[in-house]
């Protein structure tokens, strides 16, 4: 609705409550609007695309998508950026491991395949309770 700007402005009168227009400068105040006519021209033209839409939940879900989706980015950077910390934490942690213990390729073969199927088993909810019980023969 924004292509013909350069007309002049024609004069309507609408006849509001007042406390629509009570609400309507309380929002134009939070948004910064500088007069009603900004801030009713925005309202047409939002009610205009609404109703020229075919499916008026059609033009509701473009704005709501776009929302969604910004705050999906959001929150999947934020996962990326705690996963890589986590990684290089645990990676610090295996060399500390690495270097202090003495262990056989063949045993760290082993507890690979242990571990895999626990994670497996577990669905990633595995305990160091559980851990520290095998390791002492508890669960063999």
């Amino acid at each position: 609705m924004n292509e013909n700007r350069n007309e002049l402005k024609q004069r309507v009168v609408a006849w509001l409550y007042p406390d629509m227009i009570k609400t309507m400068e309380a929002m134009m105040q939070e948004k910064a609007m500088k007069n009603h006519t900004e801030f009713v021209s925005q309202a047409v033209d939002f009610y205009i695309g609404y109703l020229s839409s075919q499916n008026s939940t059609a033009f509701l879900s473009q704005n709501l998508l776009g929302a969604i989706q910004g705050t999906l980015q959001n929150t999947e950077n934020r996962v990326a950026n705690n996963l890589f910390r986590l990684s290089v934490e645990i990676s610090m942690m295996m060399h500390l491991l690495a270097a202090t213990l003495e262990v056989t390729d063949d045993e760290l073969r082993s507890l690979r395949g242990r571990c895999v199927a626990e994670v497996k088993k577990t669905r990633g909810k595995i305990k160091l309770d559980d851990a520290v019980q095998f390791q002492q023969g508890a669960d063999l």
